[in-house]
């Protein structure tokens, strides 16, 4: 288990090498100049050379990379060109909003998928089976951009139930997090019950049911408990979604998150800001995966023996 966590360990830094050369090099290719932003139209080429200096966009790419990865070794994502003040603190400020959203969206799509999933694969064919995936459909078909300005307009405007934007009170996140569970959980629901039917025609668990064992010990333990493995891989994968971002439902509802300070940063050209959203969202991407990676070879030995 330990070289296999040491191997895991090495592809997650080589990965993240990789990730952030690229978003350096792709991050310059972007039309568009800091400067120019930041000055407006009517500033001066002394203006503009002189700014350009002191923020070293004057150097050659092969040294502005240098110092960004010098920096990153240093734990130092650099200075942003708009708000003028280190990139850490910024997203030490926006990555709390994100992860909160994430984590309630996430539990939002659990309470809806399990359920929703165990009832249509107990009672496949009938019609809670049908019930269940056309509601699982609805939910995976519906886009985000969509579906959040229809819950601001019911529960926001038309029910005054909820905020309609931001993040300042308490159930701010409720809208938000709904948006991103229901897709989420559609998925999951689908999955669950794909994984759920194929497990019944095992033969240990015909095996359970001939002992004699009730049904809620047979589906409800011995079948759910194998099923998860494949939700499992989901529910990372998703979770490394949710934690890079979700910039469409963060721009909907003006969370004050990775991916409104994303979105707002590249209209900017804001490079350093840009850079280490997207370095953190990605870096937040693999941890979410290998984590995911190590669950799954702890409850499948069969997983960590073969690696």
């Amino acid at each position: 288990m330990i070289q296999y966590l040491v191997r895991l360990l090495l592809s997650v830094v080589l990965i993240t090498w990789v990730v952030s050369s690229l978003v350096f090099l792709l991050i310059h290719l972007v039309p568009g100049d800091p400067v120019a932003v930041m000055l407006g139209d009517w500033a001066s080429p002394t203006d503009e050379a002189l700014l350009r200096k002191q923020l070293g966009l004057d150097l050659p790419l092969w040294q502005q990379y240098g110092h960004y990865l010098y920096g990153l070794l240093q734990g130092d994502l650099g200075q942003s060109l708009f708000y003028h003040q280190p990139v850490s603190e910024l997203i030490g400020e926006r990555f709390p909003y994100t992860l909160k959203l994430a984590v309630m969206a996430l539990l939002i799509a659990v309470l809806i998928a399990f359920p929703l999933g165990y009832w249509a694969a107990l009672r496949a064919g009938s019609w809670p089976d049908y019930f269940s995936m056309t509601v699982s459909l609805l939910g995976v078909s519906i886009p985000n951009f969509w579906l959040g300005p229809m819950l601001i307009l019911v529960f926001s405007i038309g029910l005054a139930w909820l905020p309609v934007s931001g993040a300042e009170q308490s159930l701010s996140w409720v809208l938000p997090a709904i948006t991103l569970g229901t897709a989420l959980s559609a998925i999951l629901a689908r999955m669950l019950r794909a994984s759920l039917l194929e497990i019944f025609h095992e033969d240990y668990i015909r095996t359970a049911q001939a002992k004699g064992l009730s049904a809620s010990r047979v589906y409800g333990q011995h079948a759910l408990r194998n099923a998860l493995l494949p939700v499992i891989t989901i529910l990372g994968l998703q979770l490394g979604t949710l934690l890079g971002g979700a910039v469409i439902t963060e721009v909907v509802f003006d969370w004050p998150g990775l991916g409104q300070l994303l979105v707002d940063s590249i209209q900017r050209r804001d490079y350093p800001v840009v850079q280490a959203c997207i370095l953190v969202i990605s870096v937040a991407y693999i941890t979410v995966n290998g984590l995911t990676e190590v669950v799954y070879a702890w409850l499948d030995p069969r997983i960590r023996l073969a690696k």
